[in-house]
């Protein structure tokens, strides 16, 4: 076999081998975001039965903050985090609020308790949004993102692990990297990373702080290592930063946050990480060991559907079909 054959038949297998990766990417890459019609509604106070159209991210805003809160079977830890949220919220009566619940397609009654919550707080618009599947956490904070009216934007677990009132950290924060301008894109994100070395975290399992540090480790990998944690769910956008990042957005499962990080490193979007206080919760749907290994899945998804151009940060993604 002479030195071209060879050449050839290695070519060949490179070619061959790219190939087989990218169809394999293809198959594995979630499909666009589909948002159904009734989606595109919502029930609150004034309306708890006939459901009003939401407005756009691209719309005017007309409220100081929206507050975005992803539910899934939230019945249960739900009322915890809304009492001390509502009552910080009319702590600040200058500061026109809305709250976005979004649920995400709940089989516990969530959103009924939800609305239960609209009907009885007159000074505060809550809006109930019903998902018609469950689409996982980040399909639910961006299809809030994509319907609010907030010159700010919050989202928030539903546990209510973070403390709302740490809300005024974040909102010093983006002040400080250019948010007061209407036209400025910002990000101000809490971040547990100051406890690491506290009880809370040195106690845990020995698998979890190994998954963790691993998980670190990717991340410097897919250059999002300047963030020292991507996972709170405690993260306040512009109004701009959100209409740049959210239709964007591929990933719904639990790996959104690095997604939404990396997308705003690839806009140039300033993010500030500021610590906060946080304490966990019982009644965490996140699978220490399964759900690790399919974000490391879809943390290569990620990046491989960047390098390849097949997701672009310009490109929508947003597609609405009739119930």
């Amino acid at each position: 076999m002479d030195q071209n054959t060879v050449l050839y038949a290695f070519v060949s297998l490179i070619v061959l081998l790219i190939s087989v990766l990218y169809a394999a990417l293809v198959i594995w890459s979630p499909q666009s975001i589909i948002t159904y019609s009734s989606e595109k509604k919502y029930r609150c106070r004034r309306s708890p039965n006939k459901p009003i159209p939401l407005p756009y991210i691209d719309d005017p805003a007309t409220v100081d903050l929206s507050v975005i809160v992803p539910t899934y079977n939230e019945t249960e830890r739900l009322p915890k985090m809304l009492e001390p949220t509502i009552k910080h919220i009319l702590s600040l009566p200058k500061r026109k609020t809305e709250i976005l619940i979004v649920d995400d397609g709940s089989a516990d009654g969530t959103a009924a308790l939800a609305l239960e919550y609209a009907k009885k707080n007159s000074e505060i618009e809550i809006r109930v949004i019903t998902r018609e599947k469950n689409s996982g956490k980040g399909g639910a904070v961006r299809h809030g993102m994509l319907h609010s009216r907030g010159k700010r934007l919050l989202m928030v677990d539903a546990d209510g692990a973070s403390r709302f009132e740490d809300l005024e950290l974040l909102w010093v924060a983006l002040d400080r990297v250019g948010g007061k301008s209407p036209d400025h894109a910002a990000i101000a994100v809490g971040s547990r990373a100051h406890l690491v070395k506290t009880e809370a975290v040195v106690k845990r399992s020995f698998v979890r702080n190994l998954l963790m540090y691993g998980f670190h480790t990717v991340l410097r990998v897919l250059g999002v290592g300047h963030i020292r944690d991507t996972q709170c769910g405690f993260k306040l956008f512009t109004r701009k930063a959100a209409q740049q990042i959210f239709p964007s957005q591929h990933l719904t499962t639990w790996i959104f946050d690095v997604e939404v990080l990396l997308l705003a490193k690839m806009l140039s979007i300033p993010v500030e990480e500021v610590p906060i206080e946080w304490h966990e919760v019982p009644g965490s749907k996140l699978n220490v060991v399964t759900d690790s290994l399919q974000m490391l899945r879809d943390l290569l998804i990620l990046r491989a559907n960047h390098l390849f151009g097949r997701w672009k940060v310009s490109q929508s993604t947003v597609k609405v079909v009739p119930s």
